[in-house]
């Protein structure tokens, strides 16, 4: 029976969990799958380790995080070959100040990191009763959170700071930045070499429903377009990103209640608001409405507008990488945003990024240009086993 680490990435409508082997070498990938419906009736989509679907189950009843765990857990189970967990990791959105490293979770820390619940309202609390739950499915498993703002806390001083009276910094209203997980896993695959040589200075593209950048110089976070929330920085699927403030001042003056705004603010805004019509890029692309054009030109131009501001800020730009669900998929967007950056040296191969390629750039391109499939489930199941076992994690560490 192999010991295994089970990694958890929690959300307001799904779950999706990954095991791996916690002592062969790589630390192979022994299944995964997503649970759908959170809040109603319940769907399991369990796939193997070569990625083929075994399992397909559905629930009648209503069901929130404890219900979808219990079907995770009794299908785990049912397996001809079990497992024997030796822990549970959990992606937690926000870590805040203090958390700048996985940590094994206790009634403490959880309830320390119950104050973030409202800088993250479509993560963290939903993240937080993953946790409660397999505690009241398994009580002695041990937990480790692993957290998205911890890949930040190298952010540059002056980065982190907000132009707000000083007592406010002081009460940790700053800049955090989110998707470490992701920007973790790009950094360590960029500095295994197998991508060859990326240069000092890249700039990642983290482009999916949630959607951000971050400039990496020497393989740390220098600055990234998320702040003291998820809702900063570059359009979204249903996030605004960058926002005058002085848009939720009027609205608020206009009689907008705040739940009203967050509801705005996190879900009907972003490539859904602009267009009417859906948050999901690939609807979009395949629309042929005005308003769906609109929504992907703002993103693109939002976008590039953020990137324009990192590559200044590393004095320059040597890789841009490409991932997540938009990132990874879209050679539409991908095309938009490098033709916006040519006067920075990219130089997009059309055949290569049509065909998906990791490597995108053409011959002449001073930027290196990559496109690299994010594995946040492999960064939490290696930051958990690190942090249960750090002297001895198996020869997969």
């Amino acid at each position: 029976m192999p010991r295994a680490v089970l990694c958890l990435n929690v959300g307001s409508s799904s779950l999706k969990f990954a095991a791996y082997d916690a002592a062969a070498a790589g630390r192979p990938r022994l299944f995964g799958g997503k649970v759908e419906g959170l809040g109603g009736a319940l769907r399991l989509l369990a796939h193997d380790a070569a990625g083929a679907l075994v399992e397909d189950r559905k629930t009648g009843d209503a069901g929130q995080a404890d219900a979808a765990l219990r079907l995770v857990f009794d299908w785990m189970a049912s397996r001809a070959e079990p497992v024997d967990l030796v822990g549970v990791g959990h992606r937690v959105v926000h870590g805040g100040g203090r958390y700048v490293d996985p940590v094994v979770v206790d009634d403490a820390v959880l309830a320390e990191l119950e104050r973030f619940d409202a800088l993250a309202p479509l993560h963290q609390p939903y993240n937080l009763a993953a946790i409660r739950a397999v505690t009241g499915l398994h009580p002695a498993l041990p937990q480790v959170a692993c957290f998205d703002t911890a890949f930040h806390h190298t952010i540059a001083p002056v980065a982190a700071r907000l132009p707000l009276p000083r007592a406010w910094h002081d009460r940790g209203v700053r800049r955090y930045g989110f998707h470490g997980l992701s920007y973790a896993y790009l950094a360590r695959t960029l500095a295994g070499g197998t991508h060859g040589a990326v240069g000092r200075r890249v700039l990642a593209a983290h482009l999916g429903s949630g959607a951000s950048l971050c400039a990496m110089v020497d393989g740390a976070s220098l600055d990234t377009t998320m702040g003291f929330t998820a809702l900063d920085g570059l359009m979204m699927g249903t996030r605004p990103g960058s926002l005058d403030p002085g848009v939720v001042l009027y609205l608020q003056a206009a009689g907008m209640a705040p739940a009203e705004l967050e509801d705005l603010l996190y879900r009907r805004s972003g490539l859904l608001g602009v267009s009417g019509i859906s948050a999901d890029m690939r609807v979009l692309e395949a629309s042929a409405a005005p308003e769906a054009r609109e929504a992907i030109d703002l993103f693109v131009w939002r976008t590039v507008r953020e990137a324009g501001g990192l590559v200044a800020a590393m004095g320059g730009l040597d890789t841009l990488v490409f991932t997540a669900g938009i990132g990874e998929n879209s050679p539409g967007v991908r095309a938009a945003i490098c033709e916006r950056l040519a006067y920075a040296g990219v130089r997009l191969d059309p055949l290569a990024n049509r065909e998906q390629r990791e490597s995108l750039h053409a011959d002449d391109s001073r930027v290196k240009i990559l496109r690299i499939p994010t594995d946040e489930e492999r960064m939490i199941a290696d930051e958990t086993l690190a942090r249960l076992a750090p002297e001895g994690a198996g020869e997969g560490a």
